[in-house]
């Protein structure tokens, strides 16, 4: 059963640095102790397998990139159709690619990812 928002968002911020990499086997994308904690309570490796795919693809426009996870407000999903997004980005404004996605279980209505030496990380790990 999945952790309530509340719970994961309260165990996101226990997690600085990370002394342990963990690795998708066949992309071959490290990620931190603080997103296989996320993976693990919010049954989303489906969102780190995505997200590292995709920030790999984008690696010859910028060696760092920044992965925001949105749902949209009821409004926009009405409007778009659409019921979450992620933007890929440089952190500094410039949007690289956003892809939309028309249903998500993802619990949380926003997250961050970094990006950087082919690892998927929380902002507080890097």
């Amino acid at each position: 059963m999945k952790a309530q928002v509340n719970e994961i968002k309260e165990g996101l911020q226990h997690f600085h640095g990370s002394e342990m990499l963990y690795q998708i086997p066949l992309i071959r994308t490290r990620f931190t102790n603080g997103l296989k904690y996320l993976a693990n309570v919010a049954e989303c490796f489906w969102l780190i397998t995505d997200v590292s795919v995709i920030a790999k693809s984008l690696l010859n426009r910028s060696h760092f990139i920044t992965i925001d996870f949105k749902r949209l407000s009821e409004d926009e999903q009405d409007f778009t159709g659409y019921e979450a997004e992620i933007i890929y980005s440089d952190g500094n404004g410039n949007v690289f690619e956003t892809h939309q996605y028309n249903f998500t279980d993802f619990p949380l209505d926003e997250l961050r990812l970094y990006f950087v030496d082919n690892t998927l990380m929380l902002p507080s790990e890097y």
